[in-house]
């Protein structure tokens, strides 16, 4: 009887794991050269050792400046995004263990079209958008931002060791919109969640990143109910 409850309950695990968090609407495995007209790279000016491009089913950004890869679709409503990503360190010219960055929900107040920046991180500091900075300052910092009407304070932070980042250590992230609170997560523990009261309930997803070689994964997304 205890090995028959034993296997029903690995099949409910089994079942629950299977199934997807909401409608799947879009994927990337970056099995291709980048589709330009999916992802649009905005790369610091007059730093010519900076790249972005796909590579063994990864997207790579190996960048000495600032860099955002921005999915080119309006996210809206309750949605869900994961990916893995991981910051090479090793013997890359770009190597440094910092800014595994993510801007999401953005928009520009001004400006119909996003894409019209330059790359560097000031630039974006008018745009209305969630942030987190995973392992700023040179990994430092763990930070979650609200981008708002030229403010950016910062909701929530960290700087204890197991929260910072290591080197060439596959992340699972997952970021979920739903119903006006936003979450960040990391390996499956919430790292961030914040209730809005004007919640940022469209806009575009964006890699972030400055001064670094990473690479993503298996990227995905669903709309929640």
């Amino acid at each position: 009887m205890k090995k028959l409850f034993t296997f029903i309950l690995f099949l409910i695990i089994s079942y629950s794991y299977a199934q997807t968090p909401g409608k799947f609407i879009y994927a990337d495995d970056f099995k291709k050269p980048i589709d330009t007209k999916t992802w649009v790279a905005e790369i610091e000016p007059s730093v010519n050792t900076s790249t972005v491009y796909t590579k063994n089913n990864a997207l790579i950004l190996d960048t000495k400046g600032g860099v955002t890869v921005w999915l080119n679709k309006v996210l809206s409503g309750n949605i869900q995004i994961e990916f893995d990503r991981k910051i090479l360190v090793d013997t890359g010219k770009n190597d440094r263990l910092s800014d595994m960055n993510i801007f999401w929900m953005a928009s520009d107040p001004k400006n119909k079209n996003l894409f019209t920046r330059s790359g560097k991180f000031e630039a974006y500091d008018d745009l209305n958008l969630y942030y987190v900075g995973m392992g700023g300052n040179t990994n430092k910092t763990n930070r979650f931002r609200k981008y708002y009407n030229g403010q950016k304070p910062i909701i929530q932070e960290y700087s204890d060791k197991a929260h910072l980042l290591e080197a060439n250590k596959i992340y699972h992230i997952k970021i979920v919109m739903n119903n006006g609170v936003t979450g960040y997560w990391v390996d499956g523990e919430q790292y961030f969640t914040y209730t809005d009261a004007a919640p940022l309930t469209s806009g575009y997803f964006g890699f972030r990143s400055t001064w670094s070689r990473q690479e993503v994964k298996n990227f995905r997304v669903y709309q929640l109910k």
